[in-house]
């Protein structure tokens, strides 16, 4: 059977976890400056170039992760398993550290600020692991196989991580349809209760996603 693990996995897994910590220790510095008693949410009032700066760092590591997958990879499908690779464990190790030097979270359960493009997502901390812990398993089957990945596979995983990012962000765009100011709103809104049963479908797609490029991989309808 052929090996997933070689050379290039363990330098982009040196990478993320490199880059995972360079992630927690920004967080440190802003929790140390903004919530100097712990973090908790509703989030704090920003200065504008706070948000500014932060909506950008976070465009900049998507951009870095997408950069080095891109290198390391021959073809798409390898491309594209590496940088979903290095999202993981990078997202697992950011999540790790902060463990380590701030004790945080309390619990898998424990509320998060997860990201704020386009708008924020919030959820527990067990949820965007579990995601990793998916995306890394997505990138040993490809690696695994190492076919093209096929049309009806992107839709299928496009579909399964626009899902779970609903699920992260529904009480926004639910502020949002009723015409809330999303900054106030993030400034006052404490979250109570997560849609796991959309998190659940999502992560269904995700692995089903598998089985479409199982059973489509070797037709013609492919995209390189």
């Amino acid at each position: 059977m052929k090996s997933v693990f070689n050379k290039t996995l363990l330098l982009l897994a040196i990478f993320s976890i490199a880059m995972g910590f360079l992630e927690t220790a920004v967080v440190v510095y802003l929790r140390e400056l903004l919530y100097p008693q712990g973090f908790e949410l509703p989030l704090m009032p920003m200065k504008n170039i706070i948000i500014i700066t932060e909506l950008l760092r976070e465009a900049a590591t998507i951009i870095m992760l997408g950069i080095i997958g891109y290198m390391a990879g021959k073809n798409g499908a390898q491309r594209f398993s590496y940088f979903i690779f290095c999202f993981a464990v990078w997202d697992i190790c950011y999540y790790l550290f902060l463990k380590l030097l701030l004790d945080w979270p309390a619990s898998p359960g424990t509320w998060d600020i997860l990201f704020l493009i386009p708008i924020p997502w919030v959820g527990p901390v067990a949820a965007p692991i579990i995601v990793s812990l998916t995306l890394i398993c997505w990138c040993l089957y490809l690696q695994l196989h190492s076919k093209k990945i096929t049309w009806h596979s992107w839709i299928t995983f496009a579909t399964g991580s626009d899902i779970i990012i609903f699920s992260f962000t529904y009480d926004y765009w639910v502020a949002l349809f009723n015409g809330r100011d999303l900054v106030q709103f993030s400034n006052m809104h404490i979250p109570q209760n997560y849609q796991w049963w959309v998190f659940a479908i999502g992560q269904a797609f995700l692995f089903f996603t598998i089985y479409v490029y199982n059973k489509q991989s070797t037709k013609l309808y492919t995209i390189k």
